[in-house]
């Protein structure tokens, strides 16, 4: 059984490129300013099959492992990086603001199965060009929804409550859904977007997933655009 570093956590994630959940983690690790050891399991392989069961009792990821406990569930991760090492910093002070975060972060956490579904995380697409049901386009239209409501309430124009909390990690994954994908967006949404695109740890996580070789062709949906044609020569 491999371990973390004594005292130092140590993050177990999907492919950077794909795994929305191990991102949701890993921001929240990093917004509280720490820079954890990160193991990736390319999923989707033998690899994976054969080594996740040293470290996750769920078989999933991401899984956060500190010392010899073991925390799985990004939710949980989330909740466990504010209290131990975030000092709460994670969560607006004001309670209304609070609840209305873990409200979003909760639905997220177990909604929008239509646009997961339809429209996987992928860190190098970009603006591909999909077919969109009418319950992914009613997902969208509540996710800027939320988007709007948690911004207009905390007078940001920035990160949904004010400050970054555990909801703007939630909802990160969707900021790159929304870059990948030619949809149809208003621009309050699209200035949420553009100010997730801006922030360095994200642009650190992008930088790593584009560096991936791994591809799993389920999740690939839609033709590579020219961008990313042009994008991929450049790394190579």
């Amino acid at each position: 059984m491999a371990s973390a570093a004594q005292n130092l956590p140590m993050l177990v994630c999907g492919n950077r490129n794909y795994s929305s959940w191990s991102l949701r983690a890993w921001l929240c690790l990093r917004k509280a300013v720490l820079d954890p050891e990160v193991l990736v399991l390319p999923m989707d392989t033998p690899e994976f099959e054969a080594r996740i069961a040293d470290y996750s009792p769920t078989r999933r990821v991401p899984v956060l492992r500190i010392d010899k406990e073991c925390i799985w569930d990004s939710l949980a991760i989330a909740e466990t990086v504010n209290e131990r090492f975030a000092h709460a910093r994670l969560w607006p002070e004001d309670s209304q603001l609070r609840a209305l975060g873990r409200a979003m972060a909760a639905e997220m956490h177990s909604g929008f199965s239509s646009l997961r579904e339809a429209l996987p995380m992928n860190c190098r697409a970009r603006q591909r060009d999909v077919e969109v049901s009418q319950s992914v386009s009613n997902d969208i239209r509540r996710i800027e929804a939320l988007w709007e409501q948690a911004r207009r309430e905390s007078n940001s124009t920035d990160w949904l409550l004010g400050d970054f909390s555990i909801a703007d990690a939630m909802f990160a994954p969707v900021a790159l859904r929304f870059r990948a994908y030619d949809l149809d967006l208003s621009d309050a949404t699209r200035s949420y977007v553009d100010h997730w695109l801006r922030d360095e740890d994200l642009q650190q996580w992008i930088a790593l997933a584009e560096q991936e070789s791994w591809v799993i062709g389920h999740e690939e949906v839609g033709e590579p655009t020219l961008e990313e044609q042009k994008n991929k020569g450049e790394s190579q």
